[in-house]
């Protein structure tokens, strides 16, 4: 195919495959502990890491992933301080990092062009350093959730019975929360920061919907949805992390929509098999009333 005969399309599919794996997984626990707004928060966080490393002078990819990260243990500490208004943190820092953002961005007036590929996400933003990172959390991740799964279960449905049965809650939810930041660091430059919560939820609640195998679902949609959006992108010369949540809500609002239509069909079928056995019923009942008089 010709998509692949440039190295920055090549690096950008295997960008997209590696996210493509691990974000919809988290996006199942975001969405079972009611904390999707989480990955929305850390990219405006991230963003500001971003800025802040070109200010300085530093790496901004590194300088992303290291302000994620911090973000993330600080909505998780404020969690804890906020246990009946869970929302409140996520509020804090979400403003916090995007007005950091903003104050940071006016003092260079360079930044426009490279935060726009940031903002919306760029198929030749992803380099060599930024492919080498998404497969380090990428592997950190599957080792995460395969080693940690059943502990991250209890954690996710009742942190209090979680703590009973042995779970250090508190580290657990820490180590989490740092997973998120990661993941969320590694998307932005595919889906950008306005649309990376798309790549990690959209997956997630299709999976949560429709499929009985959640690792086939995920992997299934957010692979085809990220490969078909970077194709789609590359053609039509359209944004690729726009492109791509358009194509995994098409995915989610058909997967609605066949799941309606199967359990219309369902419900018919069932109405009809339970009229046929009445009838059948009504039939032997009248063929038998003869003999039983006689």
């Amino acid at each position: 195919m010709a998509v692949f005969e440039y190295e920055f399309m090549q690096r950008a599919f295997w960008a997209g495959g590696l996210i493509g794996i691990i974000a919809p997984i988290l996006g199942v626990y975001l969405m079972l502990r009611r904390q999707v707004l989480m990955a929305d928060t850390l990219s405006h966080v991230s963003l500001a890491g971003v800025a802040l490393g070109s200010v300085m002078n530093l790496n901004p990819v590194i300088c992303g992933f290291a302000i994620a990260v911090i973000g993330a243990l600080l909505v998780e500490q404020l969690r804890r301080s906020y246990r009946t208004y869970s929302e409140v943190p996520v509020a804090i820092i979400m403003t916090s990092g995007l007005a950091l953002a903003v104050v940071l961005m006016s003092l260079k007036t360079n930044l426009s062009k490279t935060f726009s590929s940031y903002l919306f996400g760029s198929i030749v933003a992803v380099s060599n350093v930024q492919l080498w990172m998404m497969a380090a959390v990428c592997v950190i991740g599957l080792v995460f959730f395969i080693v940690l799964r059943r502990p991250l279960y209890n954690l996710t449905f009742d942190e209090e019975t979680a703590s009973i049965g042995g779970v250090q809650v508190r580290g657990l939810s820490f180590a989490f929360a740092v997973m998120i930041g990661l993941t969320v660091a590694s998307a932005m430059p595919i889906v950008g920061v306005l649309l990376v919560s798309a790549l990690i939820v959209l997956p997630a609640a299709l999976a949560l919907r429709i499929s009985r195998s959640f690792a086939a679902a995920l992997v299934i949609t957010g692979l085809i949805g990220i490969f078909g959006g970077l194709t789609t992108s590359y053609h039509l010369n359209t944004p690729p992390g726009g492109t791509i949540a358009l194509i995994l809500l098409a995915f989610l609002l058909t997967g609605i929509s066949a799941q309606k239509l199967i359990q219309l069909y369902n419900r018919k079928r069932h109405r009809k098999e339970v009229k046929q056995q009445r009838s059948k019923i009504l039939i032997q009942s009248r063929e038998n009333t003869p003999h039983e008089i006689q």
